[in-house]
């Protein structure tokens, strides 16, 4: 059996974190369960092009997070691009947020959600009920608004019924505005928002992967080791190779599998989720240029996003990344998927006389978590009592929450030195 002060389980973004705030020489062991670190943060590069899982790009509040992730990427070539990206609506690019640029709309649909934004928020109005997502929307942007992009273009993503999610499922990342926002920007545009600006190294986001791991003893990752049970009392973890006694359990293990692991019940109606297949797509030659990611409500387009690599290294060949919702438990037929994905780029535009030269792709499972009062309710009483036990559960699966990768490391940074585990003098603070 080996013993341990920490055992960290998952080596992504918050793994990676929590190990590296610790510092070499820390009693702690990391096991990933992948052959690879990164979790959902690996590049994969291919024929000269460089790809993510998905469009992982990097929006930093915390200036000194960010400067001791570069301090650790010597070489790299990290841009920083204000971000330019729209939504393809009935034949039009109308500028993201929709909420805030209805004025572009042709004028019978710009009618009629101002029409509806005044009648949902004009003053003197009644308030009407925000008990879900779906109805927050509604009552937030009227109809109209609602209904051309709100809920088809979440619908796509989240691959659910927007009326069981939670009224602040997407929290500070959803772009809220009012009724003023909304005419102030008919005459003067401001459509700023959390992701306004964004950093990327030309190495992909496993650059920022390899930072975090460059202050991590090497001997203490076990890659190819998932934990198999988890045993609270006593306090052991178990894997296929042995056991591990802990102290500290940090884990990023998604909730209703953490939960599984230590024996817990868990309630498969409350904790949901979709599935995301992306497809990363390298062309022979450029295609559309001064865009970085655009969004897509039409139902008959399979995919809701796209985002083009190459825009950001103005690069002379297309790379995009092309990501599709599917429900939790849905079959996905890939080869079927990629000729729905390359007909909707083709009567989109985007591709015209452009041919593949190289590809990949890839399931992610879960994506998006379904964020609803019970899930919160339910993760929020499962982690008090699991600290109580040593066991803290972080990220966006373990804390089955919706957060940046920043918000990983700031959580990761958090939770050890509350534990008085942070010893690394280089973390930030």
């Amino acid at each position: 059996m080996t013993e341990v002060e920490t055992l960290i389980v998952g080596a992504g973004i918050s793994g990676l974190a929590t190990a590296a705030s610790i510092g070499r020489g820390g009693d702690l062991a990391l096991l990933e369960a992948d052959r690879e670190i990164g979790g959902y943060c690996k590049t994969i590069k291919r024929d000269g092009f460089v790809w993510d899982y998905s469009g992982h790009f990097f929006h930093f509040k915390h200036a000194e997070i960010e400067a001791w992730l570069r301090q650790r990427m010597p070489g790299q070539d990290i841009r920083t691009v204000v971000k330019k990206s729209f939504i393809s609506y009935a034949g039009r690019q109308i500028d993201f947020p929709f909420q805030k640029n209805i004025h572009q709309l042709p004028q019978a649909e710009f009618i009629d959600c101002l029409y509806d934004l005044y009648m949902a928020r004009g003053p003197g109005m009644p308030p009407q009920p925000e008990g879900n997502f779906k109805e927050m929307l509604y009552a937030r942007f009227g109809r109209s608004i609602a209904e051309k992009f709100l809920i088809p273009y979440n619908e796509k993503l989240y691959a659910t019924d927007l009326a069981t999610l939670d009224r602040d499922a997407m929290g500070r990342f959803f772009p809220h505005a009012d009724l003023t926002d909304i005419v102030k920007n008919m005459r003067q545009a401001n459509n700023a928002s959390y992701n306004a600006s964004f950093t990327y190294p030309a190495g992909g986001a496993i650059e920022y992967v390899n930072a975090l791991a460059s202050e991590v003893e090497p001997s203490s990752l076990r890659l190819n080791e998932p934990v198999t049970a988890i045993d609270l009392g006593r306090k052991i973890a178990r894997t296929p190779k042995g056991e591990y006694r802990y102290r500290n359990l940090v884990t990023s293990v998604p909730f209703p599998a953490l939960m599984a692991l230590c024996g817990q019940p868990v309630d498969e109606r409350v904790f949901t989720w979709n599935q995301v297949l992306v497809f990363n797509l390298g062309f022979d030659t450029k295609g559309p240029k001064d865009v970085h990611w655009v969004y897509f409500p039409d139902r008959s387009r399979a995919f809701y996003r796209i985002g083009f690599y190459d825009n950001i290294f103005d690069g002379p060949r297309m790379s995009l990344y092309v990501e599709l919702g599917f429900p939790r438990g849905a079959r996905i037929d890939v080869a079927k998927e990629r000729e729905r994905v390359l007909e909707g780029l083709q009567a989109e535009g985007v591709v015209t006389s452009q041919k593949v030269v190289a590809e990949h792709s890839v399931v992610m499972n879960p994506a998006y978590v379904h964020i609803t009062a019970e899930s919160n309710r339910q993760v929020a009483e499962a982690k008090q009592r699991l600290a109580a036990q040593g066991v803290h559960t972080i990220g966006r699966y373990g804390g089955w929450t919706y957060c940046s990768i920043e918000d990983n490391i700031v959580e990761a940074r958090q939770l050890t030195t509350g534990l008085g585990l942070a010893k690394a003098w280089s973390w930030p603070r």
